[in-house]
């Protein structure tokens, strides 16, 4: 995969790596409104249950984009995450250290190259 888009976390002994796809940025923006209400929801979480939901939600959901492009442009046969898995194979101190993942991922996801062009033109003064 692109290591420039993506962040690598590890559950179960098995590596994922979280891409923000379009894809997933339109399941994000029908969850929380879109890509900017996700850091507020994920830090008013109401109580640790909800936050807990919503990270496994997330890391289910960015890890599942790299399975998805494996498997359509590889040919890959890797199963999907589950929400279920992820809770059963991680524990909470795994899960706040992989909120850093996703934030990774999330920027990695949204930044943009930005190239300014070198111009040959001189400052004029005008009087």
């Amino acid at each position: 995969m692109d290591k420039e888009r993506s962040a690598l976390i590890n559950i179960g002994g098995q590596e994922y790596e979280l891409i923000l796809t379009t894809k997933a940025t339109k399941e994000i923006a029908k969850r929380y409104g879109g890509l900017e209400n996700l850091g507020e929801k994920l830090m008013n979480a109401e109580n640790f249950e909800m936050a807990l939901d919503e990270i496994v939600w997330l890391i289910t959901l960015l890890a599942n984009q790299s399975i998805l492009i494996g498997n359509r442009l590889k040919g890959d046969k890797r199963e999907l995450l589950v929400e279920d898995d992820v809770e059963l194979l991680t524990s909470p101190l795994e899960l706040a250290t992989y909120k850093d993942a996703i934030m990774e991922a999330m920027f990695k996801g949204t930044k943009r190259n930005i190239a300014s062009e070198e111009t040959d033109s001189k400052n004029v003064q005008v009087e």
